[in-house]
């Protein structure tokens, strides 16, 4: 065996002396708002179906009562980051990190980290900063080896981002960390097709599914398992068999990519935001009867036309349920325009098969623009013409929305966000909660999930 440290050891070794007075204030600060912003969405999927379904199983297998459920109950912390994780992800609704050729959502790393953090009974400044850690492995990955063009899910990154994470807030040895992302990183190569053609529940459930064997991999490295330590440039290792070569310097690595994703202002995949935005501020300035349009052109960057405007990813103007639904713009940019907003109640099975809105979806018309793919991902340009049946057009362009990299949501707005989204439970809980967020560094985790354990919701109606 070689002396010299692996790629994997290098990174183990980075993740386990970073630290908490390394992160900028900004830094921090964008932390605590993402972890506000994904307990929020967790709140407001509770009631969804697959997330009650996951709720049974977990019952149903039982478990030692280690880790808290969000609303209620403990379990092993595995099946706690898979149950906490399917809530945070359900309703597509969290935030976003855009690579070039790779979008993922680094805050379902916020399940496995805070469920490691919560067995080892960490502070809160711990929980944040490895999660600091997860997001900078995730990102970092997903710009130098994006897997998406090999038929691979982002979640490839999300193994080794929720392992280094959960290893850091359980506190192990650099080798142990090292070998709980050797193990994560070689078991979990999911396939694109998740997300491609006829959508299943399984789209939201792929990276939950990613983070708790994470932690299970945490956990065997915990009980002294090793795995492959040339996972990344070895014989067969994600190099060889995936992505080709690439390099990240760890030691050189900061801890402030967190400042890069970007929040969701609508219930709509990543890359609809800035159209969505355009269409309702071209409806709120114009307002044209649905009935007198006779088409809606959206003109956007290759990646949104690739994945949720009918391009190689398989066509969106055939919506039956909830997943397809969220990642077609010709139905989200329909349901915005009738409703004048995105959020779940858009997806519920009565709205979606709704006449008008399957009517209008298909005057949608999606093409890519070169120039637009150019300026991607530091815009989210777009053009869209709605077009009337007497003939007339209007127009609007977009480069960002509310909540992008160059029009960050403040915490008054995710505060707004979070409240709609928790409606349903006790306002004095919602608030102690989101106070909890605000001081995260100055209290113990299991301040936080002693406090997500108390929620009850109201059974919704479909």
């Amino acid at each position: 065996m070689s002396n010299e440290k692996t790629m994997v050891e290098q990174l183990g070794e980075w993740a386990h002396n970073a630290d908490w007075n390394n992160l900028s204030e900004q830094a921090k600060e964008a932390l605590k708002r993402r972890v506000l912003d994904s307990i929020g969405v967790a709140i407001g999927a509770l009631h969804g179906e697959p997330v009650q379904n996951i709720r049974r199983m977990t019952a149903d297998l039982g478990g030692k009562g280690l880790v808290t459920l969000i609303g209620g109950g403990k379990t092993t912390p595995d099946y706690a980051t898979f149950f906490n994780g399917a809530a945070v992800r359900y309703l597509d609704f969290n935030d976003a990190y855009l690579a070039r050729e790779e979008t993922g959502h680094p805050s379902d790393n916020i399940a496995p980290v805070l469920a490691a953090a919560e067995y080892a009974d960490a502070d809160g400044r711990d929980f944040l900063l490895a999660l600091a850690i997860a997001y900078q492995v995730q990102c970092r990955l997903s710009d130098v080896a994006p897997v998406r063009k090999h038929g691979f899910d982002h979640t490839v990154q999300g193994a080794y981002g929720a392992a280094t994470g959960a290893a850091r807030a359980m506190g192990l040895s650099w080798n142990q960390i090292a070998n709980a992302i050797t193990i994560a990183g070689t078991g979990y190569h999911s396939l694109r097709v998740t997300r491609t053609g006829e959508l299943s529940n399984y789209k939201g459930l792929a990276y939950p599914n990613t983070a708790k064997g994470a932690v299970h991999a945490t956990m065997l490295a915990k009980y002294g398992i090793t795995g492959p330590r040339e996972v990344f440039e070895g014989n067969k290792g994600l190099m060889d068999a995936i992505t080709g070569e690439f390099a990240i310097d760890w030691k050189k690595e900061n801890l402030e990519r967190v400042t890069d994703t970007i929040i969701k202002r609508f219930n709509a995949e990543i890359h609809s935001q800035s159209s969505i935005e355009g269409l309702l501020e071209l409806r709120d300035r114009e307002y044209i009867e649905p009935e007198n349009i006779k088409a809606i052109r959206l003109n956007t960057f290759d990646v949104a036309y690739n994945i949720i405007g009918g391009g190689e990813e398989g066509g969106k103007k055939r919506i039956r349920y909830k997943e397809e639904a969220d990642h077609s713009l010709p139905y989200m940019l329909a349901a915005a325009y009738l409703d004048g907003q995105i959020m779940p109640e858009q997806y519920k099975p009565g709205r979606i098969k709704r006449n008008d809105v399957q009517e209008l979806l298909q005057k949608v018309d999606v093409t890519p623009n070169a120039a637009y793919s150019r300026r991607f991902p530091g815009e989210m340009a777009c053009r869209i013409e709605l077009e009337t049946k007497d003939g007339r057009i209007f127009k609007i362009e977009k480069s960002d929305y509310q909540g992008f990299t160059t029009h960050p949501a403040s915490w008054d707005v995710l505060m707004e966000k979070y409240n709609g989204l928790t409606q349903g439970i006790d306002s004095e809980l919602t608030q102690e909660i989101a106070d909890t967020i605000r001081n995260l560094e100055h209290v113990k985790v299991r301040e936080l999930t002693e406090l997500l354990g108390q929620i009850k919701t109201r059974e919704d109606d479909a």
